[in-house]
């Protein structure tokens, strides 16, 4: 098999997404689409010109058919993706909120991708891939996917490539102690961590970027990227930090948003940009992300990033 550019593993899930905003009980139309944080990575990587393959367990049902066709469809390989016939496919659904915000509703216990485990890795395309992505959700869904991506974090830092972490805390999945403990593990291999404002509070109690980044840093981490939504992101290193202001976009919903951000990062990574130019385009192409219903569907492609970075005298 062909070893891709960027390895991806996780949780794909099928969303169901309100067309109005409101209480979810109160909604009569939702939009088919596809997620799972990582998954939404993998095809915003892909949207932007990497070679990317996805790697999980995958209910035998029709949602899960679904998936096998949309990354076929993004030109994604799929070929290490265990299908399950007997298993079943996790599924959210998203509230829409007034200016762009959500909520949401999931339906994953016991779902295929939770079965997913170290005996499952390919670790010859790990160790061949330039890039290794995970998330704190994949940690989260199930002991047998945290040891799984624990594992391939690991290899892939022995073999010399890079990883990209996402914390994506989710309390409703995993205590906070639990967290801290698999999280530290996974930060201390990881080349990038991505993280919001309202992960450092949940898990550490901190309230500022600068404060989160040096944490972060000082637990291994390379590069510590905070995202702020429309504001922006927060970018930091051993030898410098710096705001990198946001896009000014109609903001439909947001979700998958900060995932897209992950992939277009990547993007900047493997192309050798330096850090103001990948953090303008990562800020383009999250913003773009949010312009639509969905995690997927809106998610653009590189030169709809670079026109919206021109158009608004942006780092390019």
């Amino acid at each position: 098999m062909t070893i891709p550019d960027v390895v991806s593993l996780g949780e794909p899930m099928v969303e169901f997404c309100a067309t109005d905003a409101g209480r979810l009980s109160k909604a009569p139309l939702f939009k088919r689409g596809w997620g799972g944080d990582t998954s939404n990575f993998a095809v915003a990587a892909s949207r932007q010109g990497l070679s990317v393959a996805y790697i999980c367990r995958l209910g035998g049902d029709e949602f899960g058919r679904s998936f096998l066709d949309l990354w076929e469809a993004e030109g994604m390989d799929y070929s290490r993706v265990i299908v399950e016939p007997d298993a079943w496919t996790a599924i959210y659904i998203i509230s829409l909120m007034d200016g762009g915000g959500h909520d949401f509703t999931y339906y994953r216990a016991g779902s295929a991708a939770s079965r997913y485990s170290v005996d499952d890795l390919d670790l010859d395309c790990l160790g061949g891939a330039k890039v290794f992505h995970t998330s704190g959700i994949s940690l989260a869904i199930s002991g047998s996917v945290r040891m799984a991506a624990l594992k391939a974090l690991h290899h892939v830092k022995e073999k010399g490539g890079f990883n990209s972490f996402d914390i994506n805390m989710r309390a409703k999945l995993w205590d906070v102690e639990t967290a801290r403990r698999s999280l530290a593990e996974a930060f201390s291999v990881s080349d990038v961590v991505f993280a919001s404002m309202e992960d450092m509070n949940t898990l550490y109690g901190i309230k500022e970027p600068a404060i989160a980044a040096e944490h972060l840093r000082g637990m291994g981490v390379e590069t510590v990227v905070v995202k702020h939504g429309g504001k922006g992101c927060y970018v930091s290193t051993d030898e410098r930090s710096f705001t990198m202001p946001g896009y000014r976009v109609d903001v439909v919903d947001t979700t998958g948003s900060g995932d897209a951000f992950d992939g277009a990062w990547i993007k900047g990574v493997l192309m050798g940009w330096d850090l103001e130019r990948t953090a303008s385009f990562s800020n383009a192409v999250g913003a773009l992300t949010a312009t639509g219903l969905g995690a997927v569907a809106p998610i653009p492609r590189l030169e709809d990033a670079v026109r919206l970075i021109k158009e608004q005298g942006g780092v390019w």
